[in-house]
């Protein structure tokens, strides 16, 4: 299994100024640990050994605060001089990445994935992407995805829907499918890549009911509280 791991950190949490501030959103502080810190121990469970953390907004705060270790894993840092978008902060963290595919997770969602059965699709499947998705109802702040068997089909942009799977951001991807963009590029993973590439890529989709807590908005931002208690 691969043992290295792209963690988007360069959020700004401007819905979270509220409960959050002058801070980098991955540091939203959880009972006196940011939450960065608890994503990067559900990666300690999976022995990974690198982690690239593409930043850009207040990245310092980040790296005064964990620096270049924690717990056994090497933590790089991809530094955005400007805003490139999800896609284009990907594509500049790869310059740290040296196996062919990767794991890549957001750093401001936890979704308590198996990432050695995430990692076993990927391969047989022999996929291009592969990604959590996690059931959910009466949803309208997420788009849905399509399967056939785990083939993902179809990207559904965000509208009310009564029962789908959402996209739950935790990765296995290819390296060579970035392989045309050219650093220092602004895109959009999500809507500039996956949408657009989807049937033309090999792109499946592993489902999982483990715990899920996106701390984008203040009253997702409790629940993370009440989860880790």
């Amino acid at each position: 299994m691969t043992e290295e791991v792209i963690i988007l950190a360069g959020g700004l949490g401007t819905r979270l100024k509220s409960v959050i501030s002058d801070i980098p959103k991955p540091m939203a502080p959880i009972h006196g640990k940011p939450f960065l810190e608890y994503l990067l121990s559900y990666l300690v469970k999976f022995k990974i050994k690198k982690a690239v953390l593409s930043v850009g907004y207040k990245y310092q705060n980040i790296f005064d605060y964990f620096g270049d270790n924690y717990k056994g894993i090497k933590l790089l840092y991809a530094i955005e001089d400007k805003p490139l978008g999800t896609g284009g902060g990907i594509r500049n963290a790869m310059d740290h990445i040296n196996n062919d595919h990767f794991f890549l997770i957001n750093g401001d969602t936890f979704y308590d994935v198996d990432l050695d059965k995430l990692h076993h699709l990927h391969v047989e499947e022999k996929a291009n992407i592969t990604l959590s998705l996690l059931p959910m109802e009466k949803f309208r702040r997420y788009g849905s995805v399509k399967l056939n068997g785990t083939k993902i089909t179809e990207f559904i942009p965000k509208k009310f829907t009564e029962k789908g799977l959402i996209n739950g951001g935790v990765y296995v991807v290819n390296r060579s499918v970035f392989q045309e963009y050219s650093p220092g590029n602004k895109f959009s993973f999500e809507t500039d890549f996956l949408q657009v590439m989807c049937n033309r890529l090999n792109f499946h989709g592993y489902i999982s009911e483990a715990p899920f807590i996106d701390i984008g908005v203040p009253e997702d931002y409790k629940k993370a509280l009440e989860y880790f208690s």
